[in-house]
């Protein structure tokens, strides 16, 4: 689908290879695509054989340097991706049923596919910006992004939104945009709840939480266990950041020296109108994709980037070459990466 906190994947080539395989991975043209710590996943860990730092990287396991190249990391902003991945494995424990990016509950000859997030700290920046007509398209994004993956096409959404004193009119503006993903996604917006909790929110601040539910044939189900050496990986690209990886972000932002009314380095828009722009809803282009057969497996990218998510759909035993110079990447995330001078891989968590 679309990287969100790393490097946008356009109409990159990739491949699928055998980890133990010695030679050189063929291709054939199968499709894939790709999310983080969710709790309805378990993330097998695999062992690379195939990394060349000149122009391709592995994508078969999770960074081993994360947190410890001394440069400006997750966790040094305060997220801790290994932590959220330790959770989410012991959540496993209590709930074996669990997998994938979305929850599956068998309902007759189909499984309904639920999926639920937020939109993290990149509300700091709605807040700082006074952008507020279009975090609720991320709102939505995240969720249905997420259940899609499954083959689900969405049949409803509801939304949780959190404040210490209700700004109707600020509120109006959220809603607008959780209506406007609904339509992208051709969705109904089911329902939600507001919540006004004096003195648990800073004046003016909000919080939100989304959660989607949509429906598969059980012999349509998209699961990534098809999925063979050779197989070509496909990426749509994305509209920008996203809404993961913000507080690394804003972080980033604080040690450029640089304001969200400045000009987006090498962009022809702000800082904060590149940063807040709403996260793609790959609902209908991907469901016309699998409408045409051949797709074996999707992953979406969120928080952990290519190396924790592109993994998440393999059988055991593969891994992936994803080749850095076959898409073209946009400003935000040049920008994002000379900032981060001093890491190895900025692009791809």
């Amino acid at each position: 689908m679309a990287t969100a906190s790393g490097a946008i994947t356009e109409c990159c080539s990739r491949c699928v290879t055998r980890l133990s395989s010695p030679g050189p991975p063929s291709y054939i043209s199968k499709p894939n695509f790709n999310c983080f710590s969710k709790r309805f996943l378990a993330i097998p860990k695999l062992t690379s054989k195939e990394a060349d730092a000149g122009t391709r990287v592995s994508m078969s396991s999770k960074s081993s340097n994360r947190g410890e190249t001394g440069g400006l990391t997750y966790k040094e902003a305060g997220v801790d991706i290994d932590a959220g991945s330790e959770l989410v494995r012991r959540i496993a424990k209590m709930a074996p049923g669990i997998g994938g990016f979305g929850g599956l509950f068998p309902l007759g000859d189909s499984y309904l596919v639920a999926g639920t997030d937020g939109v993290g700290t990149k509300l700091k920046l709605a807040f700082e910006t006074g952008i507020h007509e279009k975090i609720g398209i991320d709102l939505v994004a995240m969720s249905v992004n997420d259940i899609v993956t499954s083959g689900a096409k969405p049949l409803f959404f509801l939304d949780y939104f959190a404040t210490s004193h209700l700004d109707v009119d600020l509120a109006e503006k959220v809603i607008k945009g959780i209506v406007d993903g609904c339509q992208q996604s051709d969705c109904t917006l089911l329902g939600g709840e507001t919540a006004e909790m004096p003195d648990f929110y800073a004046k003016g601040e909000y919080d939100l939480s989304g959660f989607a539910v949509g429906i598969v044939k059980k012999d349509s189900v998209i699961d990534g266990k098809n999925i063979n050496v050779g197989d070509v990986l496909i990426g749509l690209p994305s509209s920008g950041v996203h809404s993961n990886g913000f507080s690394l972000v804003r972080r980033v932002l604080a040690r450029s020296g640089l304001s969200l009314k400045n000009q987006l380095p090498g962009g022809s828009v702000t800082l904060g109108e590149a940063l807040m722009a709403p996260t793609v809803i790959y609902v209908k282009q991907v469901l016309d994709i699998i409408s045409k057969g051949g797709v074996k497996g999707i992953a979406h990218i969120t928080g952990g980037g290519f190396t924790d998510n592109i993994p998440r759909v393999f059988p055991e035993g593969l891994g992936a070459v994803v080749y850095k110079d076959s898409w073209v990447v946009p400003p935000v995330f040049k920008w994002i990466q000379e900032v981060r001078t001093s890491l190895s891989q900025p692009s791809f968590e």
